[in-house]
């Protein structure tokens, strides 16, 4: 799925061909005039689909929830007033039924129903036969596989128009962003299912609408194929998820403030200087993996010390050591601890493995 207008044809929608596919419109649809003048406003910006939503999963009771099929019937008056598609979560059996009966264009399944396999094979089942495209966001936790599951799950159902969202982690850890965006987990997803296409809604990996323009760019860097952008005409007086809204205008500035590089480049000169410094990285990779095998093989001497003197594998006081000096030694050499940090504990969790007898490789 090289770029947009092979997306636009995958989930066949006729409306103009962007460099980005774009996706966008209130978090929750609240009244008829809102829902309406937002849509009226993105009418005027780059847009390919109109999104809402009307049922809202909230962490707690009392917060708003939606407005049900009211609020669905003024989102698809909204879609068509302006000639737009309209998108909109669903969760359940009854959800697809109403979205079907109003004959909305395209459903996502949000991230808390991808966590549950059960609710994704539940709405699968309600889906067959169906022909309309499905967006699928990953689940809560970084966690391919569970979003692979979900994916096919959807597939099996004979859904042949499948988009991937992804909308980022949530995190124990205090961050700038709402939900850590991980990427090598939706860069994963690409390497194994290089079939389906996918789009970010970094309205979710921010919460925060400062940090838009920086994730979009990123994701269009790492060539997803489009973004979900939440969109409201008054971002502060919002039901829900005020601070990561954009108004169209913001929406307006946002998008044409991208830059969408190209994936290859034909100058020679270019490319000799990438090769030569690929084959340098290729040396040092193959020299990396040398080392790692020696260190696992001391590991595993290790481990047959520690068991002829019945010592346990792990040693804190020794692992908090390699920690200090590792994340030490890499901050001078101008490397981020956090990123060390990461490796070391791959490397520790490894290590440890091969001190136990009789582990699998």
């Amino acid at each position: 799925m090289e770029n947009q207008s092979s997306l636009n044809e995958l989930l066949g929608i006729n409306t103009p061909e962007y460099k980005t596919f774009l996706v966008a419109g209130p978090c929750s649809v609240e009244s008829e005039e809102q829902v309406m003048e937002t849509a009226k406003g993105l009418a005027e910006c780059k847009v390919n689909v109109l999104r809402g939503g009307v049922w809202k999963p909230r962490t707690r009771p009392g917060s708003f929830e939606g407005l049900g099929m009211e609020a669905l019937k003024w989102l698809k008056q909204a879609g068509d007033a302006v000639n737009l598609p309209v998108a909109v979560e669903v969760a359940n059996a009854e959800h697809v039924e109403m979205c079907l009966k109003l004959d909305i264009d395209v459903l996502w399944i949000g991230a808390r129903t991808t966590t549950n396999p059960f609710s994704v094979q539940t709405l699968a089942d309600s889906l067959k036969g169906v022909d309309k495209p499905i967006m699928i966001k990953n689940p809560i936790s970084p966690d391919v596989e569970l979003w692979i599951g979900a994916i096919e799950r959807i597939r099996n159902a004979g859904i042949s128009k499948i988009v991937a969202i992804h909308r980022g982690f949530a995190s124990h850890k205090k961050s700038a962003f709402r939900n850590i965006p991980n990427w090598r987990i939706p860069i994963e997803l690409k390497r194994e299912m290089g079939d389906i296409p996918i789009i970010c809604d970094p309205s979710h990996i921010c919460g925060n609408r400062d940090l838009l323009l920086t994730v979009s760019q990123e994701a269009i860097d790492l060539l997803f194929n489009g973004l979900m952008i939440e969109v409201h005409t008054d971002p502060d007086k919002a039901l829900s998820d005020s601070k990561q809204q954009l108004t169209p205008t913001g929406y307006k500035d946002l998008v044409d403030s991208l830059k969408v590089k190209k994936r290859f480049s034909d100058d020679k000169e270019f490319f000799e200087h990438i090769n030569d410094l690929r084959k340098d990285i290729d040396k040092l990779d193959n020299d990396l993996i040398d080392l790692l095998a020696n260190r696992m093989n001391i590991a595993r001497q290790i481990g047959s010390y520690k068991r002829l003197a019945d010592v346990a594998n792990y040693q804190p006081d020794r692992w908090d050591e390699i920690i200090r000096s590792r994340t030490k030694t890499a901050a001078d050499k101008n490397l981020s601890e956090n990123f060390m940090l990461r490796v070391y504990q791959l490397i520790h969790e490894e290590s440890l493995r091969q001190q136990e007898p009789g582990m699998p490789g």
